[in-house]
């Protein structure tokens, strides 16, 4: 008998240890239900929106289409100078508050809302309803998700562009020291990211510094290291 008073009571002091577990379900209704509801709502809400304020109508849009086609291939069409439509064709990488990023096998570019005339997908690629299908999580993440939240986005980038909007100036301040190319309405500037402000972007190229108004850029390009050297060679050419 008091051997068992002595196991029950050491079983009764062992610490139990809480499973965590997910929060309840967001809908009486199954969750493919909830997906196609959510997005009808969204969708209602942006429209209704934007039909109330005419300057918001473009960048709303343009975010809501850009988030549909996340990691997918699109086709911007953008002004840069003299009413000139340029073309850029990429996967969309970022979604920003007033930009977006897309990208290739040889470059990352910046496109603010304000230059783009319309944007997109090339003819022959499928449409996926899935806009997040190439992001890959791992076992624990949607769990890490719903119950730490902040504490596990804070430590992934890749996480902090996801769920929060960036503004052109924040994102490109995480780029500091690259060599991009930036296009404005009337000047074509190379250089590396040395800082970024509220307002300016400050490109170093050996000793001179350019300093450009964020709002007069219509692009910014990551710069490969051929066309690197050869614009280098180019612009020591014009010194000598």
């Amino acid at each position: 008998m008091q051997n068992e008073e002595l196991a029950s009571k050491e079983f009764s002091e062992k610490p139990v240890k809480s499973i965590p577990s997910f929060s309840s379900p967001t809908s009486a209704v199954s969750a493919e239900e909830t997906r196609i509801l959510t997005e009808y709502m969204d969708q209602k809400n942006l429209f209704k929106v934007t039909s109330q304020d005419e300057t918001r109508r473009k960048p709303l849009i343009l975010k809501q289409f850009f988030k549909m086609k996340r990691n997918q291939q699109v086709v911007v069409s953008s002004f840069i100078e003299n009413d000139v439509a340029v073309t850029t064709e990429g996967k969309v990488a970022t979604i920003g508050r007033d930009f977006v990023m897309l990208t290739d096998l040889q470059r990352r570019t910046w496109i603010p809302y304000t230059a783009i005339d319309s944007a997109t997908i090339p003819f022959g690629y499928p449409t996926y309803s899935n806009s997040h299908q190439h992001f890959i999580y791992d076992n624990q993440l949607q769990q890490k998700l719903v119950l730490q939240f902040g504490e596990t986005v804070a430590k992934k980038e890749v996480l902090v562009r996801q769920f929060f909007e960036e503004t052109l100036k924040t994102n490109l301040r995480s780029w500091k020291g690259i060599w991009v190319e930036v296009k404005t309405t009337d000047n074509l500037l190379l250089g590396k990211i040395k800082e970024t402000t509220k307002k300016e972007l400050i490109l170093q190229l050996f000793k001179t510094q350019n300093v450009i108004p964020l709002s007069e850029i219509r692009c910014v390009s990551t710069v490969g290291l051929f066309p690197l050297w050869k614009s280098l060679w180019k612009y020591l050419f014009k010194k000598t």
